[in-house]
């Protein structure tokens, strides 16, 4: 992948709006607990298209027209790779995190 200078991207979830959890049904039906799971899921990963979009749009489009140029298409794809690569980051972070939550707390409990 290329790189390019640029600001990074930030930025919060921006809908507010959180999905049902599965674990929230207790002793529902299983299937119907993995159903809500997988669409919980598809939710998030459209907020986070919706979101991307929104964003790149924003950064790299000065001028709609009938064709897209090489510099606004470069910048959309340097826009979308450092949207993926800041969002694995901060998955990464938060695993990290909660991992060492957990042996803190593991340790304590000892």
């Amino acid at each position: 992948r290329s790189r390019r200078g640029g600001a990074g991207i930030t930025g919060g979830t921006g809908s507010g709006m959180e999905a049902p959890s599965a674990a929230g049904l207790g002793g529902a039906d299983p299937q119907l607990q993995r159903f809500i799971e997988v669409e919980t899921q598809k939710q998030r990963f459209q907020q986070l298209v919706h979101q991307m979009t929104e964003l790149c749009w924003e950064k790299c489009m000065d001028k709609p027209g009938p064709k897209l140029d090489s510099r606004a298409e470069t910048c959309f794809v340097n826009c979308v790779e450092r949207f993926i690569d800041t969002s694995q980051f901060i998955l990464n972070r938060l695993e990290q995190t909660q991992k060492s939550k957990s042996a803190f707390s593991e340790s304590l409990s000892d």
